[in-house]
């Protein structure tokens, strides 16, 4: 049977990215999207984070990446945005209140979103933006002696030409090490700080953020998961050897009838132990420009059956009615149930599907 979601609005805006962290240190999460975070657990209550710049349709805030930046216990969130061109800090003001100071992390170009992996292997999160014009870049945050942020962080670059549309990371050789990839193929992480070796294996198109790194069939080789962000298309790639053991990959289509598949994520949403894949369309992505722009909106978890990946709906209908899952949506335990809630933003507004089980 299929999981059982009660939708509720928490603002009409139209912010695209949303964040859960517990803002107020009083133990209970909140949810951070745009220019207000929403107190738990009920999110009745805004408060200002601050101005967040205007485009258009848009608002110059692709991500909400939770983290202590600067070690005085309250947490801070990581964001960039397309014209900005910066990726950036808001520190939390903590018991004081009040507007949450911006800090210019680095000059990056257009940033599409950001996301958050560790990168190095030391148990720390590393900060990745997708800059498709720019070169691929790994910001770590510095810390002090007792393992504290001190608000700056150390660059280091991956790869000299531009990324392009898509950004994933995950161990695709099966070194123990996570590779980066990106739209048209992917990067080897080396030994050290040897050169990341680029392998031009694939062509993506405008891929999704993140590109899922992921054993889709339990082969002990890792597949990739990639959706279409401005197209139809959601596919998994399955990785094989071929009679003299090169790499090969099989292109399998898991929903070629759903447009703007821009994040993905990859959970264990009905708590059997197995992850489901978790996504849904970006509305207005490209503000009706978009080839499936005016089709249905949703929110879907897909479910591996052994075979191929079996779709059920969380929300689908009209605009207004159903909602889709912006840029950068997220999942947690809201309500300490055990299930895993999803908070989805878009210019559709921002709204908590609570997960009720089956």
């Amino acid at each position: 049977m299929p999981l059982k979601f009660r939708k509720q609005l928490i603002a009409d805006e139209r912010y695209e990215s949303a964040g859960v962290f517990d803002v107020d240190n009083d133990g209970v999460p909140d949810i951070v999207s745009g220019a207000y975070w929403y107190k738990g657990p009920d999110f009745k209550q805004a408060f200002k984070v601050g101005h967040v710049q205007a485009e258009g349709e848009y608002f110059d805030d692709f991500s909400t990446l939770p983290i202590d930046a600067n070690g005085d216990g309250y947490i801070d969130f990581v964001t960039g945005g397309w014209w900005g061109n910066t990726l950036r800090w808001r520190e939390n003001p903590g018991p004081a209140g009040g507007e949450w100071k911006t800090h210019i992390i680095a000059e990056v170009g257009n940033v599409e979103t950001t996301r958050a992996w560790d990168v190095d292997g030391d148990g720390e999160l590393e900060i990745v933006p997708n800059t498709p014009g720019g070169p691929l870049v790994v910001y770590k945050l510095i810390r002090d002696e007792n393992g504290k942020g001190t608000g700056e962080f150390a660059a280091k670059q991956i790869w000299s030409k531009p990324q392009g549309h898509g950004l994933g990371f995950g161990d695709v050789s099966g070194s123990g090490r996570g590779d980066f990839i990106l739209n048209n193929g992917w990067l080897e992480a080396p030994e050290g700080d040897g050169e990341w070796i680029f392998h031009p294996e694939f062509n993506f198109g405008a891929a999704s953020i993140p590109i899922l790194v992921v054993d889709v069939n339990g082969d002990g080789l890792n597949d990739l998961i990639v959706g279409q962000g401005h197209n139809y298309g959601l596919d998994w790639l399955e990785q094989g050897r071929d009679s003299e053991g090169n790499r090969t990959w099989k292109r399998h289509p898991i929903d070629p009838y759903n447009a703007q598949y821009h994040d993905l994520q990859w959970a264990d949403i009905d708590g059997d132990g197995q992850c489901e894949l978790i996504t849904g369309k970006r509305h207005r992505a490209h503000n009706g420009n978009d080839p499936g722009e005016h089709d249905y909106v949703g929110i879907y978890y897909f479910k591996w059956n052994c075979e191929s990946f079996s779709k059920q709906i969380i929300d689908y209908g009209p605009i207004r009615q159903a909602t889709g899952c912006g840029i950068l949506f997220a999942l947690a335990d809201l309500r300490g149930t055990g299930r895993l809630d999803l908070v989805a933003p878009g210019k559709d507004g921002l709204f908590v599907f609570y997960n009720e089980g089956f």
